[in-house]
């Protein structure tokens, strides 16, 4: 039997500060994680908080009926007579993940009720659910500190409501308080104690224990996880689906539907309509991670895959890499000549080894497409790589009017001048740039990412660094500009960009 996975990022992972997908952020991400992803269920919506999630829950319920995917979509729903279920039923979803109280103290604090008049307000609900031909899964809020304070009344509760048309109890660690040998114990009473219920776990990650808690939960025998994509969620998130699939396969050899090919893509995608940069170090979908940046591990690599583990990079979609700087050595640099198609001699290696080993030293950034520029550098002196060149540009702004680019581009030693409207004064450059490009027949990279640093203290005068990512063809570059303005900067990346482009098409393979 494989572990159930509900992804709940379009709910609790919308609960993240300052955080709003629109409706069709929601169809989107909601038809990727079933169909792509390969997730059980998506929990995408809480009932009655807005006109925008009663939108959202519409198409994607459309969406899912022509699909036969409506049981695997489910909103959040409240003790709240027939609100909720009404709310829910005019959408035209079929589930709802009904909030009730885990612990005693919620309950007397908050609700001001009694677990009798709890009790009996959950079972007249699940009745009219029941009439409604809605079906109802039941989260115990703050059931983990239910179990540390008032255990007998979490077993009051779940022998009340255990023979109910009930299908799922939801086990929250709602304040991310337990760690794995509690959430163990607690785990494991239940699935004792109640063997014919259907348990999910729900980890939060306060103390940074969110996956190491999900193992336990699974080895004291739960049905179901709860996780989000990029661990999105309140405070400090919720466990993070990459992190949690990678655990389970490994380490508990769990089957799960989950295809962990489209775990990257479904993080960059929800990084992209989030605006929530994926931490560099996130394991699995953070851009450093499969990095090898000590020459000593790039060695190790060559001779017998020493530094290898069981999370390889293929598993998820990418590749693996090695970096460059100070603490790059010969193996270093022969991996990266190599992905870029160069060939060198022993000396010449060894003179490109020492020049990116004094840029690192300087704390330049070096990728492998400064290379070329690297090799040329080092190898010819004379040799200028470059072979386009923005040559002028004027940009307007003016309020109340789109902005404005002029520019003129020098191309094999060819002048070409264009002006043209855009939505930023970059973008207003890009359009100029690529209706020269399309009048002289030369192929468009497409810009996958686009990001600035800018440093901190109101500091005018100092550089800002703005790094591209482009795509083309299937190759993918890194380029990045230095300027006291960002614009500049980002202009100065794309100037680099085109003659990458160019190196790669033409440069003579150096033996």
């Amino acid at each position: 039997m494989k572990l159930e996975m509900m992804d709940t990022t379009l709910r609790d992972g919308e609960q993240t500060r300052g955080l709003s997908f629109s409706p069709r952020e929601k169809l989107q991400m909601t038809q990727f994680l079933l169909t792509r992803l390969g997730v059980d269920r998506v929990e995408m919506a809480s009932a009655r908080v807005s006109k925008g999630e009663w939108e959202a829950a519409h198409d994607i319920a459309l969406w899912a009926k022509e699909n036969n995917l409506l049981e695997k979509i489910e909103v959040l729903g409240f003790l709240d007579g027939k609100a909720s279920l009404e709310w829910i039923q005019s959408t035209g979803l079929k589930t709802v993940n009904l909030l009730t109280k885990g612990s005693l103290r919620h309950l007397e604090k908050q609700l001001r009720k009694s677990p009798e008049q709890h009790v009996s307000e959950i079972k007249e609900l699940v009745a009219q659910a029941e009439a409604m031909d809605i079906r109802v899964n039941m989260y115990m809020e703050d059931w983990s500190n239910g179990m540390l304070s008032s255990p007998e009344y979490v077993t009051y509760v779940l022998d009340e409501l255990k023979d109910q048309n009930i299908k799922r109890f939801m086990l929250p660690d709602t304040l991310g308080v337990l760690n794995p040998d509690q959430t163990y114990d607690f785990c494991k009473q239940m699935t004792d104690c109640y063997p014919e219920l259907h348990f999910d776990f729900h980890a939060h990650n306060d103390y940074d224990l969110s996956v190491a808690n999900v193992l336990a939960a699974v080895r004291a025998g739960v049905k179901g996880i709860h996780t989000t994509v990029n661990g999105l969620g309140e405070r400090a998130g919720n466990a993070p689906m990459s992190s949690v699939v990678g655990v389970l396969h490994d380490h508990l050899n769990v089957k799960t539907n989950i295809n962990e090919s489209a775990i990257t893509k479904a993080s960059q995608m929800v990084e992209r309509f989030s605006g929530i940069r994926i931490p560099v170090n996130k394991p699995i979908i953070g851009e450093n991670v499969f990095t090898q940046t000590s020459g000593i591990h790039a060695d190790g690599d060559n001779k017998d895959s020493l530094y290898f583990n069981e999370l390889m990079p293929e598993r998820f979609g990418r590749k693996r890499t090695y970096a460059l700087g100070k603490l790059s050595g010969k193996a270093s640099i022969v991996k990266n000549l190599e992905a870029l198609g160069f060939h060198l001699d022993a000396d010449s290696v060894r003179r490109i080894t020492d020049r990116v080993i004094e840029l690192g030293d300087q704390k330049e950034g070096v990728t492998p497409d400064d290379l070329p520029y690297i090799i040329a550098d080092v190898l010819d002196k004379n040799a200028d790589p470059n072979q386009i060149f923005i040559r002028n540009y004027a940009l307007s702004l003016s309020g109340g009017m789109r902005p404005v680019a002029s520019i003129q581009v020098e191309i094999y030693g060819d002048l070409y001048e264009e002006t043209s409207i855009g939505d930023g004064q970059y973008d207003a450059f890009m359009k100029a740039l690529w209706k020269i490009y399309d009048r002289i027949g030369k192929e468009k990279p497409l810009l996958t990412d686009y990001k600035v640093s800018i440093p901190p203290g109101g500091k005018t005068d100092a550089l800002v660094e703005t790094v591209i990512n482009w795509e083309l063809n299937g190759r993918y570059m890194v380029t990045r500009g230095l300027d006291v303005d960002q614009t500049v900067a980002a202009i100065k990346a794309t100037e680099k960009m085109l003659n990458l482009i160019e190196m790669h098409n033409q440069i003579a393979v150096r033996a």
